[in-house]
């Protein structure tokens, strides 16, 4: 890459910034394969065109393709931050100025390189990395498992002064353990990233960012500014078309990783686009994804809900969908006053809400997945792709959501009227 000759002096290793690097490197490899063919098939013929994201969220190809577009490129913002803070380790010139470069890439104004994505060389790297994440990974597995053998050393080190022949077996078998374990941990330091110089990782992952940078342009276009502030839900837009420039050039627009925000939350800005009438813009996402996925845990239950359960459950729904769960069940006819056919009712309302499931669930699992993935990015060593924010609830209309929420939780409550008449001390759902 001309822009970054490969350094000649190795300079310092990563000790314990060994780890912090694994984690950069891992959120590099899942940019890496998020970007691939098939990831990107999947997202444009199977997320996209799903029911749930589709109705809820948006019918809208373009504007979705949009949110994934930035959502990786802020993804991709964030490792090269670290890139960037590693790279003021490094002796080489062109490493210690990466945020600059980085900027200078984004502005169309340095060359994105000769490495292509797919290519021999980009997935020797990748391959590379997984290598270097996986032994850092067993690295601070075994560092672990060492802490908590010296804590057993020490209770077992009082035990074995009371003269126990027993204890003192027990102890000897410890220290031997003990041992292993160390020896372990250095041949691990040997193969992972602690023992590799800041100028090598460094140089690594900025030809990665490189690569990956160059592939989102390729695949949605130079970036666009985001309609966040105007529209959640717009109605047209300019098609997403694959280019291949040798100049990647874009519009001008301050959108910095190494500006305030760069140890702000991931995805900051596509995170706080949603407007107040979407679920996410409520703050709503995740309370309504666990009531959906309750529901349906419920719904495959072979038992009995027992009232605790069922008044815990009926507390997760804000006030507004309390009512219309109430003002539904009053006007449902069908759920009262029925002595005959029950269990013809019970499946008829079990279809029903099967049906809704089928489409709202899985929005409902993306969310709780999207949610988890970035809770604990900070400890996980994870390269798998991960989901996005226009596959979960967060962009859906609220109005719709609560609509379809409600409609699963009378239906549930009218399948557990019908069924737990064949049960003893089991009444209405609610």
């Amino acid at each position: 890459m001309g822009w970054l000759p490969e350094p000649k002096k190795e300079g310092k290793n990563l000790g314990i910034l060994a780890f912090e690097t694994a984690k950069t490197m891992s959120r590099l490899i899942s940019l890496y394969k998020s970007v691939s063919d098939e990831e990107i098939s999947r997202l444009r013929n199977d997320v996209i065109r799903s029911k749930g994201v589709a109705f809820l969220n948006s019918g809208d190809e373009n504007f979705l393709l949009s949110l994934a577009s930035a959502e990786f490129l802020e993804d991709l913002d964030r490792a090269a931050s670290a890139v960037a803070r590693l790279g003021k380790k490094c002796t080489d010139f062109g490493l210690e100025r990466f945020d600059l470069v980085y900027k200078e890439l984004k502005g169309g104004v340095l060359n994105s390189g000769k490495m292509r994505y797919g290519s021999a060389t980009a997935e020797r790297k990748i391959r590379k990395m997984e290598r270097l994440v996986a032994a850092t990974s067993g690295l601070h597995a075994a560092v672990e498992s060492l802490a908590e053998m010296e804590v057993s050393e020490r209770k077992m080190k009082l035990w074995k002064s009371k003269d126990n022949e027993l204890h003192k077996a027990n102890y000897d078998n410890l220290i031997h353990k003990l041992e292993i374990q160390r020896r372990e941990i250095r041949n691990f330091k040997e193969i992972s990233l602690w023992n590799k110089s800041f100028d090598k990782c460094a140089d690594l992952m900025a030809r990665v960012v490189f690569v990956v940078h160059r592939r989102i342009c390729a695949l949605f276009g130079p970036r666009k500014r985001f309609p966040m502030k105007e529209k959640v839900f717009p109605h047209s837009g300019p098609l997403l078309t694959a280019s291949k420039p040798v100049m990647v050039r874009f519009y001008s627009r301050k959108w910095g990783i190494f500006e305030k925000e760069e140890s702000g939350p991931q995805t900051v800005r596509v995170f706080h686009s949603a407007k107040p009438e979407t679920v996410g813009g409520s703050g709503l996402a995740l309370r309504y994804a666990n009531v959906i996925l309750t529901a349906e845990k419920y719904l495959d239950s072979d038992v009995a809900i027992s009232h605790v359960e069922r008044e815990s459950f009926y507390e997760m729904l804000p006030e507004n969908l309390k009512f219309q769960v109430r003002a539904k069940l009053s006007k449902n006819m069908r759920c009262a006053g029925v002595e005959e056919g029950d269990a013809l009712l019970a499946e008829g309302w079990r279809d029903a809400v099967v049906e809704i499931l089928r489409w709202l669930a899985p929005v409902a699992d993306d969310t709780v997945r999207w949610q988890m993935e970035r809770s604990f990015e900070k400890t996980r060593f994870d390269a798998r792709p991960t989901a996005l924010l226009l596959q979960t609830l967060h962009f859906a209309d609220r109005e719709k959501t609560e609509a379809a929420i409600a409609e699963i939780l009378v239906g549930l409550s009218c399948v557990f009227r019908f069924e737990n008449r064949r049960f003893v001390h089991c009444d209405e759902f609610y």
